[in-house]
Parts: structure tokens; C-alpha cells; sequence
């Protein structure tokens, strides 16, 4: 199952990343997460390892060839969503060399792309790799695919949801991020995806909760499941630590049994 996780800035997309992947590992799955967020570079230590792995752009021919075969692809015509920039076919994960796979205890974390330096340009080789790795891969049974996709919904535009099964939603107590979930859901239906629904994170009452939820009915949007704001995981996540062994992680298995359901 490929999953793409999706949200606002700031609303937890990689901390409940993260949860997931641990639920997931608890209930006997292997799990590739790929982080195709450009700009935060959190998700490995959260995911207890030490440091990244190499960028999955460099295994893709560089920034530099990609860039240089999407500009070829725009001057014949062809649309973002449907180039191939990709120097290496891949299907399974057991093709990509070592070092672009961070590996601990069956979870595993690769990663698109970051924008390491001022002025090297724009963000969107590293959707059109995103894109084309998701789509590709070829998953076993028992493996799951969670895809922490950059903050907002330009991965739609490039087209990474043509490549999954479902999308998550995460919002957290704000109208912004209410609104952008209801966006979510409709661009995911349109990609011809399956929307889950919503994760409700950091609601700080039951009352909160409930306003959010009806926020989010009244606009057609289902709730998936729901996370309180916890101030153990707010300290983990200040201080650069793994989530493993927080309660969260048994708190949303319900969330993932019904994913998997």
C-alpha cells in the first residue's frame, strides 16, 4: 500500500509520519517512508537515525540532468505530470544502492530531495522524481509506502497522487488548515486516488475536537482519527528525539488497522 500523507505547514505531517510508520512496524509490516519534503529535514532522527540518506535525486542522474530533461520535455510539448526524468528504470526498493536507504528494524527511510544551497533554483525536479519513484515501485504484501509530501498541495500539480492508493489528511485547530483539508479531499478524489480521511492533530479539549469535526463534516470531509496534543511528544520533537516509545504510537493503531482494512 503507498500512502501520501498531506497538510498545511506546522500541522505534524512528519511527526504523524513517523507514528504511523512505528504503528505500522508494531503490526508486522515492513515500512519505506520517503521523505519528498524539500524543505524540512526532520523525519531521520525521528525516525531514530543519525543522518539521512543520500537524496534519491542524485541515484535520478543529479538536479542538474533532471532539470535539464524536464526543460527538453516542456519544449516538446509535454506536461510535468507525465515526463520521465529518471536515468535508472526502478521497480522494487531492492534495486536502490545502499546508501540511499536509511535501514533500522523494518523501517526504512529514503528521501527525494532538499534544496541545500541559496539559489539553486526551484523545487520542482524534486516532485517529478517523487513522482516517477511512487509511481514505479512495486510493492511485496507486506510492505507499506508513506509518503511525507512537502507542505501544502503542489505535489498535486506535479502529480505524486497518481501513484498511490490513498491519502491521509492532516489538520490541526485552525480555520487555514480546515480549509486546506477540504482541498485535499477534492484534489485527491480528482487524482483518482482514495481519500481516508482526516487526521485530527494537536486539539488541546474534546470540545475542540468536536468543532473541528463538525467543521469538517459540514464541509464533506470524513475524520479518520484524532491525536491530542501531547507535550512528551512536543519535548521528543524539540529535542531531536525518536517517537518510537511514546504512547502515541499504540494511541493511533486503530489508524492504522483501518488503513489497512
Amino acid at each position: 500500500m503507498k500512502i501520501c500523507v498531506c497538510g498545511k505547514g506546522g500541522c505534524g505531517k512528519s511527526t504523524i509520519v513517523s507514528l504511523l510508520a512505528y504503528s505500522f512496524k508494531q503490526q508486522g509490516k515492513k515500512v519505506f517512508v520517503l521523505d519528498s519534503d524539500e524543505s524540512n529535514n526532520n523525519l531521520y532522527w525521528m525516525l531514530g537515525f543519525r543522518q539521512p540518506p543520500k537524496d534519491l535525486m542524485d541515484f535520478a542522474g543529479g538536479k542538474s540532468t533532471v532539470k535539464h530533461k524536464m526543460h527538453a520535455g516542456f519544449s516538446n510539448g509535454e506536461q510535468e505530470s507525465g515526463m520521465s526524468t529518471w536515468e535508472q528504470g526502478i521497480t522494487r526498493l531492492g534495486s536502490i544502492p545502499a546508501e540511499y536507504i536509511c535501514s533500522n528494524n523494518n523501517i526504512r527511510l529514503l528521501v527525494t530531495g532538499k534544496i541545500h544551497h541559496a539559489l539553486e533554483g526551484c523545487a520542482c525536479p524534486m516532485g517529478t522524481v517523487t513522482r516517477q519513484f511512487v509511481k514505479n515501485i512495486v510493492l511485496k504484501s507486506d510492505e507499506i509506502l508513506l509518503v511525507d509530501t512537502e507542505a501544502g498541495i503542489e505535489h498535486f500539480g506535479r502529480g505524486v497522487e497518481t501513484g498511490i492508493n490513498c491519502v491521509v489528511g492532516i489538520t490541526e485547530p485552525s480555520l487555514e488548515s480546515i480549509s486546506l483539508a477540504k482541498t485535499i479531499h477534492d484534489m485527491t478524489i480528482s487524482s483518482g486516488a482514495e481519500f481516508k480521511g482526516v487526521i485530527i492533530n494537536k486539539y488541546n479539549s474534546p470540545s475542540q475536537q468536536a468543532l473541528i469535526a463538525n467543521h469538517l463534516a459540514g464541509e464533506g470531509v470524513p475524520v479518520l482519527g484524532s491525536l491530542e496534543f501531547s507535550p512528551g511528544l512536543q519535548d521528543a520533537c524539540l529535542e531531536g528525539k525518536p517517537v518510537a516509545n511514546l504512547d502515541e504510537v499504540n494511541k493511533i493503531d486503530y489508524i492504522t488497522k483501518e488503513l489497512l482494512d
